[in-house]
């Protein structure tokens, strides 16, 4: 089932929505880019249509609806704990198709990779409900058709394409239909905008053997990268993470846990007791990375963990190329297959 509304339906649509649910969405700050007079687009809580960003892709990925920057998880004293208070209204999040194959990924780590899923994680994402925007043409470094992720049926409640006369939903979830109807909306049959080639094109390797890990190729990142963790940060599918426990000055024995983001390219991310460190230059922890995205998760869980979204090459001040790395990494592979 598909709706049309104008400028004014979108507007009363987000206006009514907002009375069941928080809205997080891209949303464009103006000024607040990482250089001089640009701006950026990140992910916000709106309270109206007109902060939506439905056309420019998000510099920063949909994650931390889930898992927020730095996350105090609970409270502790001497004899007691108590989990930390977290707002319990549903949220809608605007995120695009290549955002909700992410998700899965997400989902991935958090509740299939051990013998408990993570608690923390799951009180938030049972709270969740997806709306995807729909993408009318491929954004720079973009690499999701080589990745399949540039198209969705299913994972979300309704979703939306702007055009310049209307906006367009899609409503899969019934029990949303009656926020269009309310409205007078016109129905019409609708099918999202999903791209079907990108400028930006990878080969991932079927499979990647163990003798990539000495490969050469790594070397050139030892000296490119500075491990600033960008690349982390902003990618919908790096999920890990650090435990604090800060001790409050008042009371050295009571304070409170904190989750914080982590990310595998900096400093002490491998640090282990007695001095060790696992991966110390640049370029072994740009091989850890990337084959954990392109090998190791597909591995276990049957996919690749990347899904093209193209923000670490958005964003890398060595402009550094995943895309290419990885098709680096393809053609060692081949090269390696040939001279067997």
């Amino acid at each position: 089932m598909g709706y049309l509304l104008d400028e004014t339906g979108f507007s009363h649509l987000i206006e009514n929505l907002k009375k069941s649910y928080r809205i997080f969405a891209p949303v464009l700050k103006k000024g607040q880019g990482r250089h001089l007079d640009t701006d950026v687009v990140l992910y916000d809580e709106v309270n109206e249509a007109g902060e939506i960003e439905l056309l420019k892709k998000s510099d920063y990925a949909f994650k931390e609806a889930m898992t927020p920057l730095s996350e105090t998880l609970f409270f502790f004293t001497e004899k007691e704990t108590k989990l930390a208070d977290m707002d319990e209204r549903p949220v809608l999040v605007f995120l695009r198709s290549c955002d909700l194959h992410a998700l899965r990924r997400q989902d991935a780590i958090y509740l299939q990779n051990g013998r408990e899923k993570d608690p923390f994680y799951q009180r938030r994402r049972e709270l969740l409900k997806f709306v995807l925007i729909g993408c009318q043409e491929a954004y720079e470094n973009c690499f999701c058709v080589d990745m399949g992720s540039n198209q969705t049926k299913e994972g979300y409640v309704f979703s939306i394409d702007k055009t310049k006369e209307t906006y367009r939903f899609q409503v899969l979830d019934p029990s949303f239909r009656d926020a269009f109807v309310s409205l007078s909306a016109k129905e019409e049959e609708v099918t999202p905008f999903y791209v079907t080639e990108t400028k930006t094109k990878v080969e991932v390797p079927d499979e990647v053997p163990a003798s990539i890990i000495k490969h050469p190729l790594w070397d050139e990142y030892t000296t490119r990268c500075i491990g600033c963790g960008r690349c982390n940060f902003v990618c919908p599918t790096c999920a890990c993470f650090s435990m604090q426990d800060i001790f409050y000055t008042d009371n050295g024995k009571v304070g409170e846990r904190r989750r914080v983001a982590a990310s595998c390219m900096v400093d002490g991310f491998t640090d282990v007791a007695g001095g060790g460190q696992y991966r110390r230059t640049q370029g072994e922890r740009m091989r850890f990375k990337v084959l954990h995205k392109i090998s190791d998760h597909k591995k276990r869980f049957g996919e690749n963990m990347c899904v093209g979204c193209g923000r670490c090459d958005d964003v890398c001040p060595e402009y550094i190329s995943y895309s290419q790395i990885i098709n680096k990494v393809s053609a060692a592979v081949k090269e390696e297959a040939k001279n067997e």
